[in-house]
C-alpha cells in the first residue's frame, strides 16, 4: 500500500454499531474514512447468546436512516447481525473485518496506526470499541478450568448438568432462565441482596417466580471462594457451602480494553468507574484529534451508553472535525 493509499482523514476503531454510525457520517460529509475491526463485523453483537433478544426496540437501534424491521417487538440477535450488514452494504462504508490495530501515536499531522496487517495514517481517530472483549475476573482459584465460562452461547450443551451461575444481571438471568429449561440444576450465586433493577421487565417475573417456588436455588449475599473440577465452594451468609458442579457461568460483567486506551495517551478517571477523559459536547478526549463514541465512553459503568443513546456521538464528533477543518483553511 502507497504513502497515499495508507492515508485517512479519519480512521475508526471498531466495527459495531457505533463504529458503523461514524463511518456513515463521514460518508454523508466526504470525509474519507477507514473502519479497522479486529473481528468479524459488529463483533460483540456476534458473541451475544445466540437466542438473545435486545432490550430496545428495533427503531431505537437504527443507524443511518436504514429501516431496521424485525419480527418482533424487540429484535433478536440474528435480525440484528442481517441489519447492521445491510447498514454497511447500503453506505458502501470501507471497512476492513480481521485486522487489530496494535499502537496509535501521536505525529506533527495527526497519527500513526501500527496494525496486524500494516501501517496507516489518519488526521482524527475514533475509538469505538466497547467493552465485551474484557470480561471482569472472579479473581479466585479454578476461575481458569475450562468448565468455567465468561460468555454463554446457547442452553443445549448444558441440559442434565449441574450449572452455577454467578451474577444478578439480565445475563446471568438469561443464562439461568434458559439452561434451566433444557434440564440443567441451576444455581445463582448472587454478592448482592437482589437481583439488579436493570433486569428486563418481560423476564423479571420469570425468573423471581422460580427462585421462590425453588425451580431455580438462589443465594444471596454471597461470594465463591473456589472452583474445582467436580465442585463449587462458596462463602454465604449461614458459612461456607460446597456443591456439586459441572459448569460455572461467572457473568461478572465486561470492561474497556484500558492498557490500549493508556497507550494512546487517554487518561482514565479513578476507580471504581474508570471511566476515559472526554468532553461530551464533542467526545474528544485529552488527546487532540482522539476521540471516544459509545460504549466504551462509560468505563466500568457499562450500563451508562447503549446503542439508542450514543447514536448521536457521530455526529457530535464529526460536527467537530468539520470545524477544525475549517479553521485549517
Amino acid at each position: 500500500m502507497s504513502e497515499k493509499q495508507n492515508f485517512f482523514e479519519v480512521i475508526i476503531i471498531g466495527a459495531g454499531p457505533i463504529g458503523l454510525a461514524c463511518g456513515i457520517e463521514a460518508q454523508k460529509r466526504g470525509i474519507s474514512h477507514l473502519i479497522l475491526e479486529k473481528g468479524c463485523l459488529v463483533n460483540s453483537i456476534f458473541h451475544y447468546p445466540t437466542n438473545m433478544v435486545f432490550f430496545s426496540t428495533s427503531d431505537r437501534l437504527e443507524i443511518g436512516e436504514v429501516p431496521f424491521i424485525s419480527h418482533g417487538d424487540k429484535p433478536t440477535r440474528r435480525e440484528a447481525l442481517e441489519y447492521y450488514r445491510r447498514v454497511a452494504e447500503a453506505w458502501k462504508l470501507h471497512v476492513h473485518t480481521y485486522e487489530r490495530v496494535e499502537t496509535v501515536q501521536r505525529s506533527a499531522d495527526g497519527f500513526q496506526l501500527r496494525t496486524s496487517r500494516g501501517n496507516y495514517r489518519a488526521k482524527f481517530v475514533i475509538v469505538a470499541t466497547g467493552f465485551y472483549d474484557h470480561f471482569n475476573p472472579l479473581n479466585v482459584p479454578g476461575e481458569d478450568l475450562p468448565k468455567v465460562k465468561h460468555y454463554y452461547d446457547e442452553p443445549h450443551p448444558y441440559a442434565y448438568q449441574k450449572v452455577a451461575v454467578i451474577g444478578a444481571g439480565n445475563s446471568a438471568v438469561d443464562v439461568a432462565l434458559e439452561t434451566y429449561r433444557r434440564g440443567a440444576e441451576v444455581t445463582m450465586i448472587i454478592r448482592e441482596s437482589r437481583l439488579r433493577e436493570g433486569i428486563k421487565y418481560w423476564v423479571r417475573p420469570d425468573i423471581e417466580n422460580r427462585i421462590r417456588e425453588g425451580a431455580i436455588t438462589a443465594y444471596f449475599h454471597s461470594t465463591v471462594m473456589e472452583i474445582r473440577e467436580k465442585e463449587i465452594i462458596f462463602q454465604t451468609p449461614r458459612g461456607i457451602k460446597k456443591l456439586e458442579n459441572d459448569f460455572v457461568f461467572a457473568m461478572t460483567g465486561y470492561h474497556p480494553d484500558y492498557d490500549f486506551l493508556r497507550q494512546m495517551g487517554m487518561e482514565i478517571t479513578e476507580e471504581p468507574n474508570l471511566v476515559p477523559v472526554f468532553n461530551p459536547v464533542n467526545q474528544e478526549s485529552n488527546v487532540p484529534g482522539l476521540y471516544l463514541a459509545g460504549v466504551v465512553c462509560g468505563g466500568m459503568e457499562t450500563t451508562r451508553y447503549v446503542i439508542e443513546n450514543s447514536r448521536h456521538h457521530a455526529g457530535l464528533i464529526f460536527n467537530d472535525i468539520e470545524k477544525k477543518g475549517k479553521k485549517r483553511l
